[in-house]
């Protein structure tokens, strides 16, 4: 008998707040298995799982995918549970299914990382896991008999997926109906597609919308789209694109489509943290949620009555939503960087009530913003505060020399931490006046700027977010100060 801990201690592949994520290699069949049935032994001592209760599970287009679900559908047989394969979807849309029925679910996916890494998302049946589920998941423990296992630990026996459950209908039905036939009558979209799962749900959802749409970049080929770093060439694309096709916009989303990219009509993707905004907005938000990486634009906007901040992490906005809820606050919603957005309360829509969905979702967002009464996408993001956020990383960067960095930065007191910040980044950004260690180190310089660098959760990664008064400054800053942070650790390989 070994517990999850031990387990997640052996493979390397970690758990955290976007559940299990390792490179594939890691990710055996009895690893995957292993952290499926540690996760319904939690279920179950929580009164969130019995026997012969169903369990969701759905996945991305990543290749590794199909493996791994099988692994979770053993896993969920053995501990006495029904596995309801939903298919290849959108997170969302496993999620709408699977707390509408009241029953565990989880997602096979990587997310925006690349092929050669995956993950598994598990959600309870009303909501995700959150930080503090964390300790009571690794405590569990496992039988992983040899004779359910090879030496390369694939499972001896594999068992077929079941037939799939249909889930993206009511997902589909959710945001025609919120926004009702027609409402994107006149308007020419751009779908890029590239591997995203929901790629041909986003297109079909655009069409009865009363869209004419166009596919774009579709690829057989995992592409690990980044929507809070988004990379060059996806940039020049939509550009290009948006020149040639004379589009009002163009969508797409991450991976597993629950992070969205929305360009203006020239082409510009907008930041996440810009579209949450937007969307706050359109869904009446009297309480926004937000991540300390997200622009102060949100505060200075002056249309929400509270705007809380929080660590980065989806897990951590939830509480926070959770927490307005109880003060409340009657319309609750959550947003990230990465432009997730989190529905915490019931809407009006166009026929009825939409739902709360307290997970990240990437329709919302971009339809609200589409949708939005004859304004072009640009002329909504030129009417918010002039705030501009950028962000990219340093990939791979060693989690020991992450924890170097901080080491560095966080020594002396708060008169030594500004003179520290000052003397690395004030050449281009002026004196440090104040430092946040809400989530790695977050500091406002004199001339305005922002930067702030923090380890990530779930890759082997160094990010930087920067904020200024322009888009120059805020991509100059960037670059300049993980400039800095290269030359202090000299990790300068780039992928």
């Amino acid at each position: 008998m070994i517990t999850v801990h031990d387990l997640m201690r052996e493979s390397g592949v970690a758990f955290g707040t976007s559940g299990a994520r390792g490179e594939v290699t890691a990710m055996t069949d009895r690893v995957c298995y292993g952290y499926t049935r540690g996760f319904l032994a939690y279920m179950a001592e929580q009164g969130d799982f019995s026997q012969a209760m169903r369990v969701a599970l759905a996945g991305d287009l990543r290749p590794s995918t199909p493996r791994i679900l099988s692994a979770c559908a053993k896993a969920i047989s053995d501990s006495g549970g029904v596995a309801e394969f939903c298919g290849f979807v959108p997170t969302p849309a496993l999620a709408l299914h699977a707390f509408a029925e009241k029953i565990p679910s989880l997602m096979v996916t990587g997310s925006h990382i690349p092929a050669d890494r995956n993950g598994i998302k598990f959600y309870r049946p009303g909501g995700e896991l959150l930080k503090s589920d964390e300790p009571g998941m690794s405590r569990q423990s496992l039988d992983l008999g040899s004779d359910k296992f090879d030496a390369s630990g694939a499972l001896v026996s594999a068992e077929p997926l079941p037939a799939v459950t249909d889930v993206e209908t009511a997902y589909r039905r959710r945001y025609i109906d919120h926004f009702g036939a027609g409402s994107l009558a006149g308007k020419r979209i751009g779908v890029y597609q590239h591997s995203a799962v929901g790629r041909d749900l986003l297109a079909d959802i655009l069409r009865e919308l009363g869209a004419e749409i166009a596919l774009l970049g579709r690829s057989d080929v995992f592409i690990p789209v980044d929507t809070e770093a988004i990379r060059p060439e996806d940039i020049r694309l939509a550009q290009e694109w948006a020149a040639e096709g004379g589009f009002d916009a163009i969508v797409s989303t991450d991976g597993d489509s629950d992070r969205p990219l929305l360009s203006d009509e020239a082409g510009n993707w907008l930041r996440g943290d810009v579209l949450g905004i937007l969307c706050a907005a359109r869904v009446g938000a009297t309480s926004v949620v937000t991540p300390v990486s997200s622009s102060t634009a949100l505060e200075r906007d002056g249309r929400f009555p509270r705007c809380r901040r929080t660590r980065i992490g989806s897990p951590y906005v939830i509480a926070g939503m959770t927490e307005e809820l109880a003060a409340g606050s009657e319309v609750v919603c959550g947003f990230e960087a990465n432009g997730g957005f989190l529905l915490g309360s019931d809407i009006s829509g166009a026929n009825g009530t939409t739902s709360a969905l307290p997970t990240r979702d990437a329709l919302l967002p971009i339809l609200a913003v589409l949708t939005a009464g004859g304004q072009s996408v640009s002329a909504q993001t030129a009417a918010l505060p002039q705030r501009f956020t950028f962000s990219d990383r340093i990939s791979p960067f060693p989690a020991a020399k992450s924890q170097w960095v901080f080491e560095q930065l966080l020594d002396g007191d708060d008169t030594a931490k500004l003179a520290l910040q000052t003397r690395l980044f004030g050449e281009f950004a002026g004196p440090a006046q104040t430092v946040d260690l809400t989530d790695g180190v977050r500091t406002q310089f004199a001339g305005g700027t922002i930067i702030h660098i923090r380890g990530s959760g779930n890759a082997p990664e160094l990010r930087c977010y920067t904020e200024a008064a322009s888009v120059a400054v805020a991509e100059e800053a960037n670059h300049k100060a993980l400039g800095v942070i290269r030359a202090m650790t000299g990790v300068t390989k780039q992928v």
